[in-house]
């Protein structure tokens, strides 16, 4: 492939799937704790939040018309300016008394736009590079992605949280000290009286300087009963705002069909033949708490609301708010106690601390400047691809069209997708190579959080932050960086069998620790990395052969295809492992799990590669 203009991909790769990946973050995850700040119940919030998923599921259904219509490049600069209006668009909405509304518009146009980004871009990726730079690069982009979502949930929470401290009064600082020294009963709100209004700039007042915890726990009924008076107190102060309840919601829920004539008695049936015979004890005690009272030092002016936003700033994730993340505080309940409420892990016995931050600054300004930084950002990068982005000879659209060629070509496109030769092998390749991992994902933040006696590990939140989020993302990033340089030295048909048993081998890492449920902290890093490295690199193999099934007319719209079915491979899986898992207990779910790698491998057996395709070449094109 020659390209009228040599760009290295080093150029354009990374910075095109940044832009990929960020858009997404930002719908999906920005947008969710944005509205927690801004006072939206956690109800609206995933209900609306939950619907902007769909345009990146039925993205296959527009497909054929970015293969269509223009050039790939064109398709990526103008969404990338699209997303960039977008992201305005919600900056500037957010102040507004409609806000929710309004933004919640612009955050639709973000994730069509986005979607339909994402078909270019991975359409673009297949033109601009030839097979052996596509096997070479494919864990690039895959890295970038994840840098995109590292950074749109880290530096931009970041950012707005700094907003947040700087345009307000000063951050409440509050430390929090774990230890199993202290015994004292926690069940107890804090009295505070005679609040009186003080000199000076207005600040927030608490009733301790450190809050002790100590690391044994308490009744759950008796806690369930002290929170609940906990959140009626803030409530009825107008510190918290009251949830809508659905009355109907509390009457008793009949058994639907499916659960009384098939769920149930299957469940039963698995449970009983093959599930783990483990007699648990139920514990009535749960995390201990403690509680902490914030005041205003003063009436706020001329009626003004002022907001504390409480989040950790620093130390173990192992203590957590559980209460009073939220604070509004005005003219009519200043004087009153507002209150927080923290809960240790219930399997945290060691000695731990953690610092959280209060913040009461100007929330809608601090999240206007967030998403305005992305929309510059954005404007950028549709002036920095319009530059550097190669020009294909490939990428180019389609001659004399018209309204009635474009529903033909439409029909074609979905045609000619299952015309393909070996069609029905690769759909059952695409849904079914990650079947065994598909249901494993599900189950590896349980199975470490849960108690050993249920067959988990135990393991606190904030180890397995450390293990999972960090040891984990490492092996997984470093195994798709790999899989991709080896794959492109000899290319996809002499790596897939070794990338596919890496994919699968590896999971035995969970079988052993199932049955071990070892405490060695280093011995369960060990295997998560494995297991995880092991993923990155199998995962490779599977994302080249969605590229090489593509190639040909219809690449793009074909990729999206791919793309579809992939997803639905995972989704299917991972809606019953939970259920199963259930029924089998942990040990003889990972056993299960390890069986079902006997389908992936089925699926590979039946694919007929290039042997060539991905491969270095030995003369290059310029001899």
């Amino acid at each position: 492939m020659k390209n009228n203009t040599q760009r290295s991909p080093w150029a354009w790769i990374p910075s095109l799937y940044l832009a990929e990946g960020l858009p997404y973050v930002a719908v999906m995850t920005i947008s969710v704790i944005m509205y927690k700040r801004m006072g939206i119940s956690n109800t609206d919030i995933a209900l609306y939040t939950s619907w902007l998923y769909l345009p990146w599921v039925i993205k296959p259904f527009w497909s054929p018309f970015v293969d269509l219509l223009k050039t790939k490049r064109w398709w990526i600069t103008t969404m990338q300016i699209l997303i960039g209006a977008g992201f305005a668009g919600i900056a500037f909405t957010i102040p507004l008394p409609f806000f929710f509304q309004a933004t919640l518009a612009f955050f639709w146009l973000l994730a069509f736009s986005s979607a339909t980004h994402d078909i270019a871009a991975d359409g673009f990726y297949m033109l601009g590079l030839n097979s052996n730079q596509q096997a070479k690069y494919v864990g690039i982009r895959s890295t970038f992605y994840r840098v995109a979502t590292i950074m749109g949930q880290g530096v931009l929470i970041i950012l707005a949280g700094f907003l947040e401290s700087t345009s307000g009064c000063e951050p409440v600082k509050i430390n929090i000290d774990a230890s199993p020294q202290y015994t004292q009963s926690t069940l107890l709100i804090p009295e505070v009286q005679n609040i009186t209004a003080q000199e000076g700039e207005i600040h927030f007042i608490s009733d301790k300087e450190v809050v002790q915890i100590g690391t044994h726990g308490v009744n759950k009924d008796s806690l369930e009963a002290f929170l609940k008076k906990v959140v009626e107190l803030n409530q009825n102060n107008g510190f918290v705002a009251k949830e809508h309840t659905n009355q109907a919601g509390v009457t008793e829920k009949s058994e639907s069909v499916w659960t009384k004539n098939v769920s149930r008695p299957l469940g039963n049936w698995i449970k009983t033949t093959f599930g783990e015979k483990r007699y648990v004890a139920k514990s009535e005690h749960t995390g201990n708490i403690a509680v902490m009272a914030v005041w205003l030092s003063k009436e706020p002016e001329n009626d003004k609301e002022m907001v504390l936003n409480t989040s950790m700033n620093r130390g173990d994730n192992s203590i957590s708010l559980v209460h009073g993340e939220r604070l509004a505080f005005n003219s009519s309940n200043w004087n009153k106690p507002a209150y927080l409420v923290f809960q240790i892990d219930p399997k945290l016995t060691m000695a731990s601390t953690a610092e959280y931050k209060g913040l009461s600054g100007n929330i809608p300004f601090a999240w206007s400047i967030t998403f305005f930084v992305l929309a510059g950002l954005f404007i950028f990068f549709s002036f920095y691809h319009r530059v550097m982005l190669p020009k294909p000879d490939s990428d180019k659209p389609h001659a004399h069209i018209t309204a009635k060629s474009i529903f033909a070509e439409f029909g074609v496109t979905f045609i000619s997708f299952f015309k393909k030769p070996q069609v029905a092998a690769a759909i059952f390749f695409m849904l079914t190579f990650r079947f065994s991992e598909a249901q494993l994902l599900k189950l590896i933040n349980p199975f470490l959080l849960d108690s050993k006696d249920i067959g988990g590990l135990g393991l606190t939140t904030g180890e397995v932050g450390l293990v999972y989020g960090t040891i984990g993302i490492i092996g997984l990033t470093l195994g798709g960086i790999i899989g991709g340089f080896v794959a492109a030295k000899g290319g996809l048909r002499r790596w897939l069998w070794p990338m596919t048993f890496s994919m699968l081998l590896t999971i035995a890492t969970f079988l052993y620790l199932s049955f071990t449920q070892t405490d060695n902290l280093l011995i369960i890093n060990i295997c998560v990395f494995i297991e995880q490295f092991g993923y990155g690199f199998g995962f490779t193999a599977y994302m080249l052969y969605l590229i090489y099934f593509s190639e040909g007319e219809h690449k793009t719209a074909h990729y999206a295809f791919c793309t579809g079915f992939m997803a639905l491979g995972m989704m299917i899986p991972g809606m019953f492992a939970g259920w199963l898992q259930e029924q089998l207990g942990y040990n003889h779910f990972f056993i299960w799990v390890m069986i079902c790698c006997i389908v992936p491998i089925i699926a590979v057996s039946l694919l007929k590669i290039d042997p060539e395709y991905g491969k270095a070449k030995e003369k290059t094109e310029a001899e």
